[in-house]
């Protein structure tokens, strides 16, 4: 079967696309440029991890004039990474775009690497979202689409854990877009919280 997986070249996005490959999915990498900060090293992270597990090649696609116009701290430094990180309609675009791209290459799913909404930051980070989306979606395209979220069963540090035993090691998610990471960003701050509950078992 087809899947438009939605990637980043983060820590979710990979181990949801290799435990999307393992299930038997034929992939389509979609990375998209939506004006972010750390555009450049999420993008040769996607490229060298995708390249390292067999993950199809991921198309990019430019709309940075999104995070132009429509600003958060993800996409200007002129923002607050950390206050300001929510960016409006970031994940409807998104699926919007890969269901539009599934539509053109006879796909019906779809894939994107949100976690469990317990600890959902921003609204368009839920099960409801989902579901909501995959209901507009096909009702739009008159397309029966169905949209995954493998990683929703998951919280951080049980991604962080799941993808060490599936060999993934280097990724990017910092939304500053800085090396070495900020530390400050909510990414940053997510891992850091994983790494020492795992560090406590």
């Amino acid at each position: 079967m087809k899947l438009v997986t939605l990637v980043s070249g983060g820590i979710d996005s990979t181990l949801m696309s290799i435990l999307a490959k393992d299930q038997g999915f034929e992939l389509f990498p979609l990375f998209i440029n939506y004006g972010q900060l750390n555009l450049d090293l999420e993008w040769k992270s996607c490229r060298a991890n995708h390249a390292k597990f067999k993950l199809g090649t991921p198309q990019r696609l430019e709309l940075s004039g999104f995070g132009e116009k429509i600003k958060s701290g993800l996409t200007t430094k002129k923002l607050r990474v950390l206050e300001d990180a929510f960016l409006p309609g970031r994940n409807s675009l998104f699926l919007l775009t890969a269901a539009s791209y599934a539509y053109q290459i006879q796909s019906k799913n779809i894939a994107i690497g949100l976690l469990s909404d317990r600890f959902k930051l921003f609204p368009d980070q839920s099960k409801g979202f989902i579901k909501r989306a995959e209901r507009f979606l096909s009702f739009e395209m008159d397309y029966d689409l169905k949209v995954l979220a493998p990683l929703m069963r998951f919280n951080k540090a049980e991604v962080v854990e799941l993808a060490k035993a599936k060999g993934i090691t280097k990724t990017y998610s910092c939304h500053a877009g800085t090396v070495p990471p900020c530390g400050g960003c909510i990414a940053c701050k997510e891992i850091e919280k994983a790494m020492k509950t795992l560090n406590k078992r």
